[in-house]
Parts: C-alpha cells; structure tokens; sequence
C-alpha cells in the first residue's frame, strides 16, 4: 500500500466529514487507506464515519489521550509505505497526495514534508514552514521581531522567511495539522513523544529527524485548508503554553546547557516586552452578510441556502469569481467545483474582503471560518 492518511478528531463531526470526503477524492487514484482515530468525542462524530464511511478504519479511544498518543495508535495501524498526519479541520485538494508520494519519491534521506497551508479565508499561514525555536529564535517570535524586520535574517527564522510561500525547499520544522512522511522513519525515530506539552510535539518530532540525519521539506505545489490556524491572539494562556512548549523542547534536546539558560533570560525579557504591548484583539467572526454568492449548477441548492441563510442567494456557475461587496460570502459546491478551485480561488480572493463557505460533496451542510482566530461555523438542512 502507498499511503495511510491517519485523521485525529475530537468533537469536530462537520468538520471531520468535510475532510474524510476531500481525503476520499484525493487517493482514489492510490493504493491508499484512511484511518480515522476518535479520542472519545461526545458529539456524533463516530456514529457519522459508520454510517457515511463503513469501510474506513475507525478507531474508538475511551478517553482523550491527546494529539501524540492518539496520532500514534492511528500510525500503529497503517499499512502505507507513506504516512500523513492529517488534522480533522483540513480540505486537500484532489492532487495533494499524488503530488506529494511523486515527489517524496525522489527524495533520499527525507523525513517530513510539508504544505502550503491557507486559513479560511484564503490567508496563508506562516507556521507552514519554520525553524528551529532556539532561545533567540523563540524570543523573535515572542515579541514580533520577525514582523518589524522582516529583512533582517537573523529575525525571520521562526517562520523559515527565506523561503516565500510559494517557493518550495529545505525547512526545519513543519506544523503537525499536515505532516507526510515514510511510515519506517517515523516509526526509526520512535513517533511523536507522548510527554510533550502542547505546541511541542510538531517542534519536536521534526527536530528529531533532523538529528538522525534526515532532511525536512516545504512542499508549495500544494495548498491545504486549514480552519483553526495558529491564532493571532497573543494572551496570558497563550504565553504559558509557549513557555511550556519550549522549556520542555529544551529540557529533551538541549539539557541544562546554555540553550536553557538564554531561553528562560529570553522568555522574561519577551514576557515583559509582551505586557508593555497593547494586546491585539480576537477578529470579530460576526459579519453582517447582506448576500451571497453560490457556485453552481444546483438550483435546488440555491433555493435550500437561501431559505437557511434567509438571505438572498445569488447562483453562478462561473468558478472564477470577481471581488464584489466586502460583506458578501461566497459558497462553494463541491459538487460541481473541485476543492483545488475552492482553494485556488479563496487563495486569489485572500484580500478582497469576502468570505467563504463550502458545501462538501454528498454533504447537506455548508461549513467555514473567517479567520484564523475562528474556530468556524456550520449551517446543516
């Protein structure tokens, strides 16, 4: 078998279906599988997978046992030559993994390759590609240094800034929503650590190849959704948890060495920079929607949304959309347009001021997120 697409999910039913049928679409032409890994959600995520997906692996965890164990016991179970750590709020496009097994491939000591990611409203995300979070790297990121110079190279390693977004090469950490790599080295390099603290696990299984000698790769010719990117919020929380994920990065790679001790000089200089700064704030997701715009051939859709929306539904069938008023969303059909037209077009549209909604296919919900920051909406008939 060429690859086993392992899906994580937790409470995110919509979600998790939009993806399962991307992920169909995208390895009808491999010798693929998908296994899905359910960390005891409440909600009907599992129910769904048995009743539209019978013949996908479903595994039911009785308890949360986080992203690396739970990622762990889905790759236990692959059959692939090829792995991919998909995240549950993703769409792939119908090429991503035909282009990615050609070009892994042709790769000698490759470890992890990863992909241009975009948020729901078309927005690249920067977390796409990074580098190694070393205490200066860590405190670039910190206080937004990367961002104030971002011509200055010793700033923008956090983000791998050397390469553009569209560019692909040689990276040194990739981001755990989309991670594709051989099943042996994963396996070689003992997994994702189980005791890592969130926002280290991704940070840490890369460094790991790394170390063995392999070589990590940012792969452009793709792009995936991804709805929950990194947030822009910087709070209290989110400090901590970066605290965290970074002390116990450096307690397992570096020890007690000099990394440890200009990290946490690092962190209190960055923590008190950080407090002087206003805080920005969360980007509302309550838009005022006066119209919509569906793409496709549906009538019958076009009736159905705007009876839900209870707005007016303006049906077109031609993919390539004009920028029209800012508070006018979008609504793509999966049906009738691929999810690589939906990706290219929200890519295109990224500043328009528009947002964006679709309805999977074989689906009776549309879904979507305006931001980074928003965790997403759904409107189900």
């Amino acid at each position: 078998m060429q690859l086993s697409v392992i899906i994580l999910n937790y409470n995110v039913r919509y979600f998790l279906e939009q993806c399962v049928r991307a992920v169909q679409t995208a390895i009808q032409d491999l010798d693929a599988e998908i296994i899905v890994v359910d960390n005891d959600s409440s909600d009907d995520s599992c129910a769904m997978i048995k009743s539209e997906f019978p013949d996908i692996l479903l595994i039911q965890n009785t308890t949360n046992v986080g992203f690396t164990k739970g990622n762990n016991i889905g790759v236990a179970q692959a059959q692939g030559e090829f792995i991919c750590i998909l995240n549950p709020d993703t769409v792939v496009a119908e090429d991503t993994f035909s282009k990615l097994v050609a070009f892994a491939q042709n790769k000698s000591q490759l470890g992890m390759v990863g992909c241009q990611l975009i948020d729901g409203s078309g927005q690249f995300l920067p977390e796409s590609k990074r580098g190694i979070p070393t205490p200066w790297v860590a405190f670039t990121k910190i206080t937004g240094l990367y961002k104030f110079f971002p011509s200055w190279s010793i700033c923008t390693k956090y983000y791998a800034q050397h390469l553009l977004p569209n560019q692909t090469g040689e990276v040194e950490i990739l981001v755990g929503a989309f991670l594709f790599m051989r099943k042996e080295v994963y396996t070689e390099v003992g997994g994702f650590d189980e005791n890592c603290f969130m926002y280290a696990d991704d940070i840490d299984l890369s460094y790991s190849l790394l170390k063995k000698g392999y070589v990590n790769w940012y792969f452009a010719e793709t792009t995936v959704i991804h709805y929950k990117g990194e947030s822009t919020l910087r709070d209290h929380n989110y400090m901590l948890r970066f605290q965290e994920a970074m002390q116990f990065f450096y307690r397992k790679h570096f020890g007690q060495s000099v990394f440890s001790w200009f990290f946490m000089i690092g962190l209190r200089v960055g923590a008190f920079l950080f407090s002087l700064q206003k805080k920005k704030q969360a980007v509302s997701t309550t838009n005022s929607i006066s119209s919509y715009v569906l793409v496709s051939n549906q009538e019958v859709l076009r009736a159905t949304l705007e009876i839900q929306l209870q707005a007016p539904v303006i049906r077109i069938e031609d993919i390539q959309i004009q920028p029209a008023l800012a508070n006018q969303e979008v609504l793509f059909d999966a049906d009738f347009i691929s999810n690589k037209s939906c990706i290219a077009q929200m890519k295109h549209l990224a500043k328009s001021g528009l947002t964006f909604k679709i309805k999977p296919k074989n689906a009776n919900f549309i879904l979507g997120s305006n931001h980074s920051n928003d965790r997403g909406s759904v409107i189900s008939w």
